[in-house]
């Protein structure tokens, strides 16, 4: 775990609400950095609040999103996508003044919207932010401290977000030992519905067609490891999956659009039997691949 700065001010008290993978995970490696004073947990299953206590995620839990932010001098958002206004809601006139708020959703404008809905306009205590981190597993159980190690978290402050807020968010996630970087809205969005909501839908979508078959049953016997490794993340919560492509609808359809045509030209040589073609698509994928991920 990365030691903390010695110029970086530790957070009093740290309101997290939504402690499943990635606000446990978050509240843990807090912990584990000596970031961090007291933790506060919040969310809807009072069963997962009182397993992220025993556990020793969090210090206390509240299933009241006012109570469990009182005194915070940080509080993560860490909810779907669906439910951000309505804790925002819960949380206007609770914060304390000094309080820093951000978040961890997969899509941004949508946040931004729900931020400038409640609150009138953006507040200067209010940060953007997204960690490129997790696994197909949810709940407080599947959270680790090691989560965030060497793993890209990217902010999207705005041009109202505070120089203190914004420092002190950052400060936050390189304590977990992530890489934290900033973008603008928009480009993160459509950035992630390529990389990360498309990959989603096509791995539900595939599932969902195989098991819709006649004889699935002798398809998934024979499944093998190739098809394992693609469909992981189907297994990842479906109501927070639906709500991020609701969310980021536009981008999503725009990354669907251009593989659906691509997907189609692929059918089509191989409908005409073009070798070259089928041949050309898989080595420059290939290679494409082999780029991104050498070492």
């Amino acid at each position: 775990m990365s030691s903390v700065p010695a110029s970086v001010e530790p957070i009093r008290r740290l309101c997290v609400i939504g402690v499943g993978l990635i606000g446990g995970s978050l509240a843990r490696a807090l912990r584990a950095a000596g970031h961090c004073g007291e933790i506060v947990g919040c969310g809807r299953g009072r069963k997962n609040l009182e397993r992220a206590a025993e556990l020793g995620v969090i210090d206390r839990f509240e299933t009241d999103p006012a109570a469990a932010a009182r005194d915070a001098d940080l509080v993560v958002l860490s909810v779907p996508l669906g439910a951000v206004r309505d804790v925002l809601s819960a949380l206007r006139n609770h914060l304390a003044d000094d309080a820093v708020v951000t978040d961890a959703g997969s899509a941004k404008q949508c946040v931004v919207d729900d931020v400038r809905s409640v609150f009138g306009m953006i507040p200067p205590f209010f940060v953007p932010g997204h960690p490129i981190a997790g696994t197909e597993q949810s709940g407080v159980d599947a959270s680790f401290a090691e989560l965030f190690q060497g793993r890209r978290v990217i902010l999207t402050p705005l041009a109202e977000t505070s120089g203190d807020a914004h420092e002190r968010v950052q400060s936050m996630w390189k304590c977990t030992g992530a890489d934290v970087v900033d973008m603008g809205v928009r480009h993160h969005d459509q950035v992630l519905a390529a990389t990360s909501h498309l990959p989603h839908v096509l791995a539900y979508s595939l599932v969902d067609t195989l098991a819709r078959m006649d004889d699935r049953a002798e398809i998934f016997r024979y499944a093998a490891g190739g098809f394992r490794d693609f469909t992981r993340i189907a297994s990842s919560d479906p109501v927070m999956w639906r709500d991020i492509c609701l969310a980021n609808g536009e981008p999503v359809l725009e990354a669907l659009d251009a593989f659906s045509r691509d997907l189609g030209l692929l059918a089509n040589a191989i409908r005409e039997g073009d070798g070259e073609r089928v041949l050309s698509v898989f080595e420059h994928s290939k290679r494409s691949r082999d780029n991104l991920y050498r070492e």
